[in-house]
């Protein structure tokens, strides 16, 4: 992919992220998602960052506030707005909602209602490669937030990752919250980061409002998972601009000041700048790009709300796990 085109897949899938998470919470206050729904609006640059370097055959294991990974890892939106909406038209045909999108044919092994769950996941993905011999073209990334970075399950999947030298990447979301609770409180170290150390794996602090940023540390942990070198832990110090969900109220447990000294780094304007500065991308085509994701999500909105509710006889439908046929991506 040459690099313009790279850049506008950036900006398109941040602005796809962005537009689709803003239009998921208006759906969502009208009473047309089933079940609660989590915005990761803000975060954008750490899925899109990552995600510019994986192809449908690398395995993504995601979190609750999952849909930024899904839309970076190339689902798409009108099928992902269905599945909220509970829509037999929806990627799990409506019975997975927000938290439980999933595609295999994408490399999507499922977002997870459970903190950490995913991560084993993701790991299992990677033994999977390199027990057959497919690490250069298959690689795991585990998504998790703060609040799972002191899950047992993250610190005994980094131990067997680093022992087998797994090719897995361990992307830690730090939105500085887990629910409400502060991770200045709650992590006993400044830099989860650290904590790579104690399984002889590189641990590497970025900064997780900046696309280019995430992009240049997620090409190296790349590089060394496809190499067989083995895992990488990348802390993604981030924020989420609304509450845990979509009832929540943030004001609660953290001030404007704070809100707004974060959005000054919001990371869809600050890509803007720094291509117009650069003369690598005009505003008159940024502009067409942001137009075009617009009208995409307003699609999938309608999309969403004409589909039709699964029917009654589909209830026991794919309720067990068909390993003839759902795991074929595993062979």
């Amino acid at each position: 992919m040459k690099i313009e085109n790279k850049l506008e897949w950036i900006y398109e899938t941040l602005n796809r992220i962005r537009f689709f998470e803003e239009a998921m919470l208006e759906q969502t206050y009208k009473g047309n998602s089933m079940g609660v729904t989590h915005p990761s609006d803000g975060q954008e640059a750490v899925p899109t960052g990552i995600c510019a370097h994986l192809t449908e055959k690398d395995w993504i294991g995601s979190t609750h506030r999952g849909h930024g990974h899904c839309i970076a890892k190339g689902l798409e939106t009108k099928k992902m707005m269905a599945e909220i909406m509970g829509k037999f038209t929806g990627n799990c045909k409506g019975k997975g909602g927000s938290m439980h999108i999933a595609d295999f044919s994408k490399g999507m092994l499922g977002a997870n209602a459970i903190v950490g769950a995913s991560i084993p996941l993701a790991v299992g993905a990677a033994l999977t490669a390199k027990y057959q011999g497919k690490e250069k073209d298959s690689i795991g990334v585990a998504f998790f937030g703060d609040g799972a970075s002191s899950q047992g399950v993250l610190h005994e999947s980094m131990n067997l990752a680093s022992i087998w030298k797994l090719p897995v990447i361990f992307a830690c979301e730090n939105n500085q919250y887990a629910e409400a609770t502060p991770a200045w409180y709650a992590v006993s170290i400044d830099d989860i980061a650290d904590r790579a150390a104690s399984y002889n794996i590189p641990g590497v602090i970025v900064d997780g409002m900046d696309v280019f940023a995430v992009y240049d540390a997620a090409e190296q942990a790349v590089k060394r998972a496809r190499e067989g070198k083995g895992p990488t832990l990348l802390e993604l110090k981030t924020y989420r601009y609304h509450g845990h969900f979509h009832a929540d109220q943030p004001e609660k447990y953290r001030t404007s000041e704070e809100e707004n000294s974060w959005k000054k780094r919001d990371c869809i304007i600050n890509f803007e700048k720094r291509v117009i500065k650069q003369k690598l991308i005009d505003k008159k085509r940024l502009d067409a790009i942001k137009k075009k994701i617009q009208k995409e999500i307003e699609d999938a909105v309608e999309f969403g709300l004409s589909s039709p509710l699964p029917p009654e006889e589909t209830l026991y439908e794919d309720v067990y796990v068909n390993y003839s046929n759902d795991l074929r991506g595993f062979r």
